[in-house]
């Protein structure tokens, strides 16, 4: 259960917090003082703190600076009354995550309560590698056995100590979060802030302030300076998901950041240096966006440091009943239903479905089969409609092959009968053609996937779609 910390020397702001989330699986701790403040994160490591500025044994930033002495990576946010704006913009310049004015808005506290808690446990709870032992707190765990996985775990390895940006690629649900937290937490920036942006869930007009932030009266309802998020987590580490989603104008200004570690806030002229690692991950094809210019070359070549490519999980072979008993176990214990045995007949369901949605998908349609599952044995009749479905989908593959060899068979019997003098050329350009079809077909035209498929260097696969005449736009054909 998180834990959040209410510092606040007025019994009725405690009360307050404790009426607004009884209702919600969240520990409420109360200090009134810095000393009890200091003592309760030194013995209870809360997953977030609401932080008054004016306590009676101290003064503006004293408690702040104590707290963040003591763990740089809990989420501090502050509450100020009147003529105290000037300290709680310093405050988050050093690090603090926000800052609300009194009085305080029940909506506004619990979306930002509900923010710091999960970037507290996106920065603590362990992405462990498989070769180490995953903490008994219920961490995250990259599983995978598959020798694609395999040089995912090396490619983390050479990367996390070298202070550069790393680029992650993959499809939607690869798990792409989990690589940047492990990333993240075994590089020497792992003691610092790490926080987690999804650059396509926020409008670009606010994406801008969100992450450089803005000066007082920049724009319409600008009723305050705000410490955007490359200032506030100086010296530790950001994450941009979805970075092919960014608009022109935030492209080129994450160039500067990487190029100079320098950035402005919207409506203002001061020059802000900061100090910070970017992670960046798209399920985009950003080398084609860069040719039909939707995404800046600079900026990609900037990304494109140290790429990391996540393996779909139709492509994991036997990783995914690892996979399976490992998030069958975990939810089981999570929602209180034990999971003794997974019946063949729900296994045999599960490992035929095809995972457009990958490992998210996977956790969800566990969860919802084990909510639906009564006993200890998950049958197909927990599996959701779409999964059961596959079990119904048997010789479809068989009969697609069996149509592609009447269709080869034709060829060779009717050049034979033309008197043809080149068959051997004819039935390989054919073969060749239909083996790139498909696998363009399975990664949606991706060409480096396609590439890293067949075992074949992207140039050289380039040209073969131009010597076949394979046509790529929406469908390929």
């Amino acid at each position: 259960m998180p834990t959040l910390l209410i510092v606040d020397d007025e019994a009725s702001i405690h009360h307050a917090f404790r009426r607004a989330f009884r209702d919600e699986n969240i520990e409420i701790c109360s200090a009134s003082t810095s000393a009890e403040a200091e003592e309760m994160v030194t013995t209870k490591r809360p997953d977030a703190i609401v932080l008054d500025l004016h306590l009676p044994d101290a003064t503006g930033l004293e408690t702040f600076l104590r707290l963040r002495f003591i763990d740089q990576r809990i989420p501090v946010i502050l509450i100020t009354g009147h003529g105290t704006t000037d300290l709680a913009i310093e405050a988050i310049k050093l690090g603090a995550f926000e800052y609300l004015l009194k009085p305080l808005e029940l909506p506004q506290i619990r979306e930002l309560i509900h923010s710091a808690i999960r970037s507290s446990q996106l920065m603590r709870t362990p992405a462990a590698l498989p070769e180490e032992v995953p903490s008994s707190n219920g961490g995250d765990q990259l599983i995978g056995q598959c020798p694609a996985m395999q040089e995912l775990y090396k490619g983390i390895g050479r990367v996390a100590a070298q202070d550069v940006t790393a680029l992650l690629l993959g499809e939607s649900g690869t798990g792409k979060e989990l690589v940047a937290r492990a990333i993240y937490q075994h590089s020497h920036r792992a003691d610092k802030p790490f926080l987690a942006i999804n650059c396509a869930a926020i409008p670009e007009q606010l994406l801008e302030s969100e992450l450089f932030g803005h000066e007082k009266g920049a724009f319409s309802g600008a009723d305050r300076k705000r410490i955007g998020k490359f200032e506030q987590s100086h010296g530790g580490t950001i994450f941009l998901d979805e970075v092919g989603e960014l608009a022109p104008l935030m492209q080129a200004k994450i160039l500067r950041l990487i190029q100079e570690q320098q950035f402005e806030r919207v409506g203002g002229g001061e020059t802000i240096q900061t100090d910070v690692r970017l992670i960046a991950a798209t399920n985009a094809n950003l080398e084609a966006m860069t040719v039909s210019g939707a995404f800046r070359k600079d900026l990609f070549f900037r990304l494109n440091v140290f790429s990391l490519e996540l393996p779909p999980l139709r492509e994991r072979g036997d990783d995914l009943n690892l996979l399976i008993k490992h998030f069958v176990t975990r939810f089981g214990m999570e929602l209180n239903k034990p999971v003794r045995e997974v019946a063949p007949e729900a296994m045999q369901a599960l490992q035929r479905y095809a995972w457009p949605g990958n490992i998210r998908e996977l956790q969800s349609v566990l969860k919802q089969s084990l909510l639906q599952m009564h006993g200890t044995v998950l049958d197909p009749g927990n599996l959701p409609a779409q999964v059961r479905a596959s079990l119904g989908e048997q010789g479809t593959t068989g009969a697609a092959f069996q149509q592609e060899d009447l269709a080869l068979d034709l060829l060779i019997q009717r050049a034979i009968e033309s008197g043809a003098e080149n068959l051997y050329a004819m039935t390989l350009e054919q073969m060749e053609r239909e083996l790139l079809i498909r696998v363009l077909r399975h990664t949606g035209g991706n060409q480096l996937q396609a590439a890293r498929i067949l075992g074949i260097a992207r140039g050289s696969l380039r040209s073969k779609i131009r010597a076949l005449g394979i046509g790529i736009d929406r469908n390929v054909s």
